[in-house]
């Protein structure tokens, strides 16, 4: 087989097509960058890493300037990475500049972490990585990271919080910002706030009055998880945490488990972001519903 030919060819074929068929043409691309990764793979095994160099040189002559050796290693690379993925997923989902941005990643789970909310929320090139800069898979629980390892794990409600949480603020400040100042932030951005939790959530409402006997209380904010089919009470404690705050989410928790969910809810989930986290403290609370996840203000 004369790989260099029909690398050549594939590339040329993709410069015609992405004139003449404007519509598919991205999809097109990345079938042929894929196609010529296999090439440049198994042209390696044949006449070694250094063919990469000699075909860029001749193409860059021959197709056009682009196709030097950085670009075609970027091609062998998408070919490895995604070589044992299910095809037809890969190219209906995946535009070459979201290609490029999972290329520079190094651990493979990550990669395959990114790729499954692409497919799944098809989101876009800019959302993807504002994720990668906000390192969110390094943020997931390690405990969620095995359960993507190993694929065959049914996923909870609070596996994909991260943590810590991204708040975004123009605050300078941060060490006078208050849990009033914290919440005022998480409303002004509801929605990036619910994704750092994960996928599902829904807004109820924030200061949510319960009745305690005689005392009104305030929830901080109540969620909705409607994959899960779940209520979340959410307490912010701009200070660390400590016990008194584990005692104080359960009673919201267990008022809304009898006076707000219905029978065919799940038991409420209990969050307290807080400003710096104690294990030790949860390690010895007794229910198990109860988590706890530090913030970060950016």
């Amino acid at each position: 087989m004369n790989y260099y030919e029909e690398i050549k060819n594939k590339l040329t074929e993709d410069e015609i097509y992405s004139i003449a068929k404007d519509y598919s043409k991205e999809r097109h691309r990345v079938e042929t960058y894929f196609e010529v990764g296999k090439m440049l793979s198994e042209a390696g095994k044949h006449y070694g890493e250094n063919i990469i160099g000699k075909y860029a040189s001749k193409l860059q002559k021959e197709v056009g300037k682009k196709y030097n050796s950085r670009t075609l290693r970027r091609y062998k690379q998408f070919y490895l990475i995604f070589k044992d993925q299910k095809w037809s997923t890969v190219s209906t989902v995946l535009s070459w500049s979201h290609i490029t941005e999972l290329l520079p990643l190094k651990n493979q789970n990550e990669i395959q972490y990114y790729f499954n909310i692409v497919y799944s929320q098809r989101i876009g090139v800019r959302e993807l990585r504002q994720k990668i800069k906000s390192k969110e898979y390094e943020r997931l629980p390690e405990e969620t990271k095995r359960k993507l390892k190993t694929n065959n794990v049914e996923p909870a409600v609070t596996d994909y919080i991260k943590n810590p949480i991204v708040i975004k603020s123009n605050i300078r400040d941060k060490e006078k910002i208050n849990e009033k100042i914290l919440q005022r932030l998480i409303l002004e951005d509801i929605p990036s706030f619910l994704k750092e939790l994960g996928e599902g959530f829904t807004f109820v409402e924030n200061e949510y009055k319960i009745k305690i006997g005689e005392t009104f209380n305030y929830i901080d904010i109540l969620l909705f998880n409607y994959i899960f089919n779940a209520f979340i009470v959410v307490e912010l404690k701009a200070v660390p945490l400590k016990k008194e705050h584990i005692g104080q989410i359960e009673v919201y928790m267990n008022y809304i488990d009898k006076h707000v969910k219905n029978i065919i809810h799940n038991k409420t989930i209990g969050l307290i972001i807080t400003r710096k986290n104690n294990k030790f403290i949860l390690e010895y609370a007794s229910d198990k519903r109860i988590l706890a996840k530090e913030y970060k203000i950016i």
